[in-house]
């Protein structure tokens, strides 16, 4: 084991080793346990390596290099000497001690930024690319606390809830690690171009992908058991039935990690997977104050303080929501105009499907209760108009009023 990051000839070894097409981690493993560094297992005869990781191993590791391998390692050196750029190896005490729990670590870990953070205690936060309002919401709150308690917040970098759950990440001292499926060199998806770049400054990109290596579906999977190894814990916010998301769980469940997932309406495509998970084990949790009690990650005593406050606050907010509710009905019922009573008990010729300013509203409100506020941030829409349409929507038996001002979808009929 060495302090120093790997010379040119160590890291030309273990890059030909890493880049040996067949020689899976697993195998290189075994051979590295069995005879030490890449540069030993290069030395040996075939019989030996094939003895200890099979024969399809030894040949893998004992194939001639390709003719782009110098090229490679130079781009490799050149990236590596880049502020803030690391190549950690896996004999280097830098390598991140949790991956090393897994059966197959990576060889080779191309990092951007803040390697101390791939040595703390971690939790994943992962979700649908194709988040709702709320969705969004959910996942950056629940990031923002992790990080304040210190816990840093690993996701994917894709869009949705991985985007919100690295930015509410990046609000705290915990900071925030993505974790990529693309080259260390590569940023994907283009969106998300300035927020990579604000996390290779405070927090942490890693990638186990040459330098290079496009995104590719195969990819993310593999991204997945990375992300779900670094942690103690993942937190599903959102997914589909068939959602990487739920791959990530597996794996984390696989390797010992606990599986927490976040409820939701029963009528949200998006909830289902989350619902699926719950069913078949995941924990449901509604506070981030549950997931970091669970992990050991928080003081019980300030949790439990924490959560009076909060029903405190939930009782008021209630009861503010009924006097309201209650100076509302009283307007509702004062003596009309004969025209204006006419106009009132007229059939609404609205229609959801067809109108755009419903819609909109409708997409910004999902399938949790919301406050005229939020519902005002996320339509961005003019005050008038929003109250226009939340009338329309509420004759038409698409939303139903709360107590405390609040908004959601009518259940079905």
């Amino acid at each position: 084991m060495h302090t120093l990051p790997a010379t040119a000839a160590e890291l030309a070894a273990w890059l030909r080793l890493s880049l040996a097409p067949g020689l899976k981690p697993a195998a290189l493993r075994l051979l590295l346990t069995a005879f030490g560094l890449p540069e030993a297992i290069l030395r040996q005869e075939h019989e030996a390596l094939a003895a200890v990781a099979g024969d399809a191993a030894a040949r893998a590791a004992l194939a001639p290099t390709g003719p782009d391998f110098d090229a490679h390692l130079d781009a490799v050196v050149a990236w590596r000497e880049l502020p803030g750029n690391q190549v950690v190896t896996l004999d280097d005490p830098a390598y991140p001690p949790a991956l090393l729990t897994m059966p197959d670590p990576p060889p080779l870990l191309y990092i951007k930024g803040r390697l101390d953070l791939l040595h703390t205690r971690a939790v994943a936060l992962v979700g649908s690319r194709g988040a709702t309002p709320q969705g969004v919401e959910d996942a950056e709150r629940f990031a923002r606390a992790f990080s304040a308690a210190g816990v840093t917040v690993v996701s994917g970098l894709a869009l949705g809830i991985d985007g919100a759950a690295h930015s509410g990440g990046l609000a705290g001292i915990g900071s925030t690690v993505a974790v990529i499926g693309t080259g260390a060199d590569l940023v994907y998806p283009a969106a998300h171009h300035a927020l990579a770049r604000q996390i290779a400054v405070q927090g942490a990109i890693l990638s186990e992908w040459p330098l290079g290596t496009p995104a590719r579906a195969a990819n993310f999977p593999q991204r997945n058991r990375l992300i779900a190894g670094l942690v103690s814990g993942v937190l599903v916010v959102e997914a589909a039935m068939r959602s990487g998301s739920l791959i990530t769980a597996r794996l984390a469940n696989e390797m010992g990690r606990d599986v927490f997932a976040l409820p939701g309406s029963i009528h949200a495509p998006l909830s289902r997977g989350c619902h699926r998970m719950i069913k078949q084990g995941a924990r449901l949790v509604e506070t981030p104050e549950e997931v970091l009690e669970e992990l050991g990650f928080a003081n019980a005593t300030a949790l439990a303080a924490a959560r009076v406050r909060r029903e405190q606050a939930v009782t008021r907010e209630f009861y503010a929501g009924s006097a309201t509710s209650a100076t509302s009905a009283a307007r509702r019922i004062e003596p009309r105009e004969p025209a204006e009573a006419a106009t009132a008990t007229r059939p609404s010729p609205f229609k959801a499907a067809s109108d755009a300013d419903a819609q909109r509203l409708l997409a910004a409100l999902g399938y949790a209760p919301t406050t005229l506020e939020i519902l005002a941030t996320r339509t961005e829409m003019d005050h008038t108009v929003l109250h226009t349409t939340l009338l329309q929507l509420e004759l038409a038996g698409e939303i139903s009023a709360l107590p405390g001002g609040r908004y959601a979808r009518a259940s079905p009929g």
